[in-house]
């Protein structure tokens, strides 16, 4: 009770967005969506965009008083212009698994493309798409790739609607909720049931936590049933390789537990079915293992043994949803991601670089900067989780904790532990991470 009096105390503090930028929707755009499907190619010196097609779904579940994105956040932003004016009408920041196969050894010795995609409100008129990339090295976005759509144009291609669909949770208009699109891979037409339960849970477990808890009236859920050919989830590592309908896989950058698929415009395909904003994939799997990328796409193993797989679902909608940052050390083969002089655009991580343009700097109060690990009632360590000074529910002081980001030195997190670090031990969000999902679920619904 007490901790979640101090979170509840801290989400007060939150700040709102300012609309100065925004334009009216009515004005450019009509009440569905445009896709637009490009490939994503390059090296970890090169990159390169590559367009595919133009598509037409029926839905808009966006927040139609939100259109241009305020927030520096994502490893990319795309823009939507008005072709005939020159007006800004919409972005969006967000990131991708090619950015993050760019910091991997392998990129350094072999190029390949992925298949990526943006949407956005249909545009009455003609409009200009570009798309920027955030250079890791110096933290600023370059502009990439720029493609005109002529939105009357007869290639532009209709999505079709043959999958079913399940409202597992429904509170109201989509335009003033955070809509969730919940997909299945290693489930076979026999499994129907046993995926619909599993949203179920998902849904109820990702709500349980605060601050989604204090919210819930402000999430639609909804799943669309992909069925796979064969049950379970490929394994690369084990040598199991299944069919499904997704081509989810554990050992992404051969790392066991990192479970992904590269196929992104299949989930664009089904997501399609419903109006949605974030998509969660749900794999019939018992082994641990997930993934989050920001506005781009989640995943988790829905039958991981004990209290994991409820954990492991709000850590990575973490990613996912207000785009927090792994807190912990290690774990990764990921490298090149964080320099010391350069401020991550995360909001739970700092290198120090310039952590005032951070809402974490407000909170810290007299906090030292940085602040000892000894400051804290438990003195971290990883190897014992058992030490009787440890208590998952007693909070730490915030404050600023050197190592995270997978990096030991050089980056810093708000607590010793939280659910965006090792939460195997830990059960809660942080206040900053708090304070940056209710942020979020604002921009969603207000």
């Amino acid at each position: 009770m007490q901790l979640r009096k101090i979170i509840l105390t801290w989400m007060t503090l939150a700040t709102t967005f300012s609309a100065g930028a925004q334009v009216k929707f009515d004005d450019y755009f009509l009440p569905k969506t445009m896709r637009f499907d490009y490939y994503h190619a390059g090296s970890a010196t090169s990159e390169y965009y590559f367009a595919d097609e133009v598509i037409e779904e029926p839905y808009w579940a966006g927040n139609k008083n939100y259109l241009v994105d305020e927030r520096d956040m994502g490893n990319h932003l795309f823009k939507v212009i008005d072709k005939a004016t020159g007006t800004l009408i919409y972005s969006r920041g967000f990131s991708s698994l090619f950015n993050e196969w760019q910091t991997t050894p392998e990129a350094k010795t072999v190029s390949k493309a992925m298949p990526e995609g943006v949407v956005f409100p249909y545009p009455k008129n003609d409009v200009v798409v570009e798309i920027y990339t955030r250079e890791n090295r110096t933290g600023k976005l370059h502009r990439k790739f720029v493609h005109e759509i002529d939105v009357d144009s007869y290639f532009i291609r209709k999505a079709k609607q043959t999958l079913g669909t399940v409202d597992i949770r429904y509170t109201g208009n989509p335009a003033q909720r955070v809509d969730i699109v919940v997909l299945a891979d290693g489930y076979t037409e026999a499994e129907k049931e046993k995926f619909i339960s599993d949203c179920h849970t998902f849904a109820d477990h990702i709500l349980s936590y605060h601050p989604y808890t204090e919210n819930q009236d402000k999430f639609n859920i909804r799943a669309v049933w992909t069925p796979s050919q064969e049950s379970g989830i490929s394994i690369p590592g084990e040598h199991v390789w299944k069919n499904t309908a997704l081509k989810t896989h554990y050992y992404t950058f051969d790392s066991e537990r990192y479970q992904m698929t590269e196929d992104y415009q299949t989930l664009l395909d089904a997501a399609s079915h419903v109006p949605y904003e974030i998509i969660y994939i749900l794999t019939n799997s018992q082994k641990y293992g997930g993934g989050g990328i920001y506005n781009f796409y989640g995943i988790s193993a829905a039958d991981i043994p004990g209290a994991s797989t409820r954990k492991t679902y709000s850590h990575e909608l973490g990613h996912l949803f207000a785009g927090l940052a792994d807190e912990y050390v290690g774990g990764t083969e990921m490298s090149d991601l964080y320099f010391p002089d350069v401020e991550p655009w995360e909001p739970n991580i700092t290198t120090l670089t310039n952590l005032e343009a951070k809402a974490w700097k407000t909170m810290l109060g007299d906090a030292p900067v940085p602040t000892p690990v000894k400051e804290s009632p438990w003195e971290l360590n990883p190897k014992n989780p058992d030490s009787p000074d440890f208590n998952p529910k007693k909070p730490w002081p915030l404050g600023v904790y050197e190592g995270g980001g997978y990096l030991q030195k050089g980056v810093y997190r708000p607590w010793p532990n939280c659910m965006m670090n090792w939460f195997h031990r830990m059960d809660v969000y942080c206040p900053v991470c708090t304070r940056a999902i209710q942020e979020t679920i604002d921009l969603y619904t207000r």
